[in-house]
């Protein structure tokens, strides 16, 4: 049977369950932390007892895999999650390796790849091989999908490069794709077309955030390639309310698009983009948490006559298809 890699080792595709295709379990910067977190805002074990505690309400809710797509630029650090996922045993965590950016690569790229001053192959292709098919530093755990991003700025020559890479890794290795997007600029349709280009099956390829659009039309086109829409946001009203992507995911599954939907919150145990006080982000966003779509989300859809089976195809099926590699 095919199997996925987690962050406690492979497991069985089919053994999934319900999952959550975009979630974090941490978003930080270590060089923060280091530097003007420790013996002020961060405290390391209350973090971890924080998050334990958080991701087992999605086990009390029946949800059993999370895909996290934290990766370089978002403050990956695996024995962290490693720590929480041992006292979460019932939880499947599945690790990604990429790079996000909006604008540019970091330093340490500029100057070194394709079109640099030290030219040669991009290191890009070449960690994100490693993280895939060896495992990410030192821990011992592979990652198992690619995720770069593509915001307002646009398609800037760092953007690129790193899709670039993520599609090269993609054809070296299979492994799927998620894509983080800025629907309000249509953004997807750049990633679709570049990806495409580049030789990636785009029935790999999640366009993350998706589900911040209500235009059908343009949903349509972008599920049309074959590639899945993220529907990933819930909670996130400040962006597009509740109800609002409920009744685009009911417009859509009556369309027949059921089979090319994921859906998450895209939130985290903890988050310092907001500032160090969590309730700050509590305040502004109160229902970005791991229990809304369990919780109000799937009555709603329910309501608007998405059936049981639907909702096992988002949660169940498409990931499973998504995760599932050909041998």
């Amino acid at each position: 049977m095919p199997v996925v890699e987690t962050v406690r080792g492979p497991v069985d595709v089919a053994a999934l369950g319900r999952t959550f295709m975009h979630e974090h379990v941490f978003v930080l910067d270590t060089e923060h932390i280091q530097n003007y977190g420790a013996g002020a805002w961060w405290d390391e074990e209350e973090r971890v007892a924080d998050a334990i505690a958080k991701l087992r309400q999605l086990v009390d809710r029946g949800i059993t895999t999370i895909a996290d797509p934290t990766v370089w630029g978002l403050g990956r650090y695996i024995p962290r999650v490693q720590r929480i996922a041992e006292q979460v045993p019932e939880l499947n965590i599945i690790p990604a390796t990429g790079l996000y950016t909006y604008n540019d690569v970091p330093f340490q790229l500029i100057y070194r790849g394709p079109d640099t001053l030290l030219g040669g192959p991009d290191p890009l292709v070449e960690n994100f091989v490693r993280d895939l098919t060896e495992g990410i530093a030192d821990t011992g755990v592979k990652a198992a999908f690619l995720k770069c991003a593509m915001d307002a700025p646009g398609l800037t020559p760092g953007v690129e490069r790193v899709m670039r890479a993520v599609a090269a890794a993609h054809r070296e290795t299979g492994a799927p794709v998620t894509v983080h997007t800025h629907s309000d600029s249509h953004a997807g349709r750049v990633v679709v077309g570049l990806l495409g280009k580049e030789g990636v099956d785009l029935s790999k390829v999640v366009i993350g955030h998706a589900g911040d659009s209500n235009d059908l039309d343009y949903l349509m086109e972008l599920a049309d390639t074959g590639a899945i829409l993220g529907m990933d946001r819930f909670g996130l009203d400040l962006l597009n309310p509740t109800a609002d992507r409920v009744a685009t995911i009911a417009a859509l599954c009556e369309r027949g698009y059921t089979d090319r939907m994921v859906l998450s919150h895209d939130a985290a145990c903890y988050m310092d983009w907001f500032g160090p006080d969590p309730e700050l982000l509590r305040d502004l966003a109160p229902n970005w948490n791991y229990r809304h779509i369990t919780d109000d989300v799937l009555p709603a859809l329910r309501e608007r006559g998405v059936t049981d089976a639907q909702i096992d195809q988002m949660l169940v099926g498409n990931p499973r298809r998504y995760f599932t590699r050909e041998s």
